[in-house]
């Protein structure tokens, strides 16, 4: 008989956090090992279409305004009594407010095995946030990381290293293929890109919501690559509020007309076409989506050395790295791959094979799974599944 395994996702935003779980619940479907069910905290976002069509039947919302008011506890109630209604065995949750809400109401509810999430190294949370999400992770048998950078930390701030399990981000190449008999003129014009025809192209995939993607130091290292490679053009894809900020900071730095803001993106295998180095900015990860994204795209890459960066890129061989906010490094390193085109081809078809080879769906999938099947096995599980069907015995 099947064992039933519940997905707890945020929203349905264009994130890497909801675009890693849509991904994971769909392949874990397929695949048909476990009954999937997925549920949410916030039905909004572009990717509710692409759960919906998993086909794993209701997405219930449990929508919340704050972890202090009554509502917090009906939503609760609510998911505990759903949770046993469907007999899951499993719960796995994805980021901080799924971490607090879920594995909570999945240890009110007795789930045999409840798995936590750390997706990032520092720069998001708060002092009051990080002590409310650790007590969640008391309350899970194993706490999922995704990168080693990820895993220290959490053992430096006293997570037992026996229950954290390193699963890298598993990348759909599919999301990077381009359909044949594409021209370069033609992606362009399609993007809004036409008048950077004949430039040499700087792209960075990162959301505009969070200060920590700091793209001011994007922005000053491209007005220096700018007065040392006058074809050179740089490309912003992602949305968020902060966008009118950095559209004023480029007019100061006075390169409005070189760079393009082209919003969220869902063309990206089309942009990584036309794009000759890319570059991520952030003064924290855990582990970047958009740096996987890049390498399968046998795109180069320039990164700062933080989160997980170093366990995808080579130093000298797919890509560059570069201290935070150090805009004269970052620049110094796109402008010799600007300048050199062989070495730009050779560093993207490395890293498009360390993509291939280590970060790949099946490789994620097959390690959750594996970690499913281990944390099922120990007798608490057991356990805890003998008393929940009393307790129905009982009812």
């Amino acid at each position: 008989m099947k064992r039933n395994v519940l997905h707890l996702i945020g929203s349905f935003n264009q994130g890497g956090s909801e675009r890693q779980a849509v991904q994971l619940a769909r392949l874990m479907h397929e695949r048909n090992k476990y009954r999937v069910h997925v549920a949410c905290m916030n039905r909004s976002g572009v990717l509710l279409d692409e759960a919906e069509r998993i086909g794993v039947g209701e997405i219930p919302e449990y929508r919340l305004s704050s972890f202090y008011d009554r509502n917090m506890v009906t939503q609760m109630r609510r998911f505990a009594d759903f949770l046993r209604a469907r007999e899951i065995d499993i719960v796995q949750t994805h980021d901080f407010y799924t971490n607090v809400f879920g594995i909570a109401a999945a240890w009110w509810a007795r789930v045999p095995a409840r798995i936590a999430a750390r997706r990032e190294t520092v720069g998001f949370r708060s002092a009051t946030q990080a002590r409310v999400e650790r007590g969640a992770y008391r309350l899970a048998h194993a706490v999922v990381a995704n990168a080693e950078a990820v895993k220290k930390l959490l053992i430096k701030e006293g997570v037992p290293a026996a229950k954290i399990v390193t699963v890298y981000n598993g990348l759909d190449l599919g999301r990077v293929t381009l359909r044949s008999g594409l021209r370069r003129e033609e992606v362009l014009g399609a993007l809004g890109l036409a008048p950077a025809a004949k430039r040499k192209l700087v792209t960075i995939v990162a959301n505009l919501r969070h200060p920590v993607k700091d793209h001011p130091t994007f922005l000053r290292a491209a007005q220096r690559v700018r007065a040392a490679v006058p074809d050179s053009a740089f490309v912003i894809a992602g949305e968020g509020e902060l966008t009118s900020e950095m559209r004023s900071l480029a007019s100061r730095l006075g390169i409005e007309s070189d760079i393009f803001f082209v919003g969220r993106c869902e063309s990206i295998a089309e942009l990584l076409f036309v794009s000759d180095v890319c570059v991520l900015s952030s003064k924290a990860e855990g582990f970047s989506n958009s740096i996987l994204e890049y390498m399968a795209a046998a795109r180069p890459v320039v990164a700062t050395d933080v989160g997980g960066a170093r366990e995808a890129i080579i130093e000298d061989e797919t890509g560059y790295l570069v201290q935070t906010e150090d805009d004269e490094t970052m620049a110094a390193r796109i402008i010799s791959l600007l300048l050199d085109p062989a070495k730009r081809r050779v560093m993207g078809e490395r890293a498009r094979r360390i993509v291939e080879d280590k970060f790949s769906c099946e490789a994620q999938l097959n390690l959750t799974e594996n970690l499913y099947e281990q944390l099922l096995a120990q007798p608490s599980a057991s356990t805890t599944r003998k008393a929940k069907n009393v307790g129905r015995e009982v009812t």
